[in-house]
């Protein structure tokens, strides 16, 4: 409506300068009198103050009539222009309900609407991933935290039942190993939570990938030995800056992914290093397993995704889940970007990229 009233009135306003310009124009011509050209011609000639008279009771008629013409083409331009508004404001309505699915998918011609409605479908489709992500984390980590508190209650009601021969250090072992399965689930979303990128700026100091590579290689060596999985490190220096605790978790995470989830036997392949082109730090691990497609691979960084031996392995638990939800996150906090990628042959490709302060050279190799 305001756009409408704001048309008419421009076109009023346009018409009344018209109209007075041709006014004033008139009412200055000289006041002479006016004769027909054939003096046998005895026809009424008016005066100038006859002409004006007319001219404005004319203007007056012009007026209305731009005036009906404004309202009635000013509601029509508006209800085109403000149609795309009016779809980007119904969606919005149907987002705020909380239906996400929900797209404008706005055709014609690329103009301001055009990209706001296309950014609106932007927003809504990361808002839908997000909201889905959440949700299952949540349904994922409640059933995962109700397992072992399950198992607890029901060991306490068999020693209950049988009061007379109960095996205590059996039962105290079982307890012990449910309570510190509850207790690493616990750990893992906390420290999933807490990497955040305000905590990482407030902590940051100079850390080497290659030194803490080495280390994580070195710490496995028993289990990697278990798995019958051979590991081979490139480790080149990879300095960059960072939260040790979190790099460090970050690392241990891809070389016990690399093995837990390998082929028996099998063998793992760790390398960090710089981009050439970049100058980026860069932590990469390989090893082979099941075929993943492109997109399978991607979602491997959801929280307690399960398949594909992803979480368990010959029946035994050898995970929660949260190993790449947790090296995402840290990745994401240290304003680096990972990469999921199918290996040829089934397995998996890893690949971190972090900043790096300055050039390095020297390499060093381990198996």
């Amino acid at each position: 409506m305001r756009l409408t009233l704001g048309y008419a009135g421009f076109l009023v306003a346009a018409g009344m300068v018209t109209a007075a310009a041709a006014y004033v124009i008139i009412k200055y011509i000289p006041n002479y009198p006016l004769t027909a050209s054939n003096p046998r011609d005895t026809s009424w000639t008016p005066a100038r103050g006859e002409i004006l008279d007319t001219l404005l009771t004319i203007s007056w008629g012009i007026l209305l009539l731009l005036a009906a013409i404004g309202l009635a083409g000013g509601w029509a331009l508006a209800g085109w222009v403000l149609r795309p508004l009016q779809q980007i404001n119904e969606a919005a309505q149907i987002a705020a309900t909380g239906k996400l699915d929900h797209r404008i998918n706005l055709v014609g011609r690329n103009d301001e609407f055009q990209q706001l409605a296309d950014n609106f479908d932007h927003m809504l489709t990361r808002l839908s991933d997000a909201f889905d992500a959440h949700q299952r984390f949540a349904a994922n980590a409640s059933h995962e935290l109700r397992t072992p508190l399950t198992v607890t209650s029901t060991l306490l009601d068999v020693a209950r039942s049988s009061p007379e021969q109960p095996d205590y250090p059996r039962l105290l072992d079982q307890l012990q190993v449910t309570n510190d399965r509850a207790i690493r689930i616990t750990d893992a979303l906390l420290r999933l939570a807490d990497a955040d990128a305000a905590s990482i700026r407030a902590t940051s100091v100079p850390v080497d990938l290659a030194g803490v590579a080495h280390r994580s290689l070195t710490e496995q060596y028993t289990e990697a030995a278990r798995h019958q999985v051979t590991v081979h490190g490139r480790l080149e220096p990879a300095p960059t800056f960072g939260d040790p605790v979190l790099l460090e978790q970050l690392v241990t995470n891809l070389v016990q992914n690399a093995i837990r989830h390998n082929t028996r036997p099998g063998t793992a392949y760790v390398s960090t290093g710089r981009d050439p082109a970049s100058g980026a730090v860069v932590l990469r691990t390989e090893n082979p397993g099941p075929e993943y497609s492109p997109e399978a691979a991607a979602r491997l960084s959801e929280p307690f995704l399960r398949g594909g031996g992803r979480v368990r392995v010959a029946g035994q638990v050898v995970g929660h889940g949260l190993g790449l939800a947790l090296v995402e996150r840290i990745v994401a906090a240290h304003d680096g970007t990972l990469a999921l990628e199918p290996r040829p042959g089934g397995g998996l490709v890893v690949t971190a990229v972090l900043r790096s302060p300055a050039p390095v050279s020297a390499v060093s190799t381990c198996a």
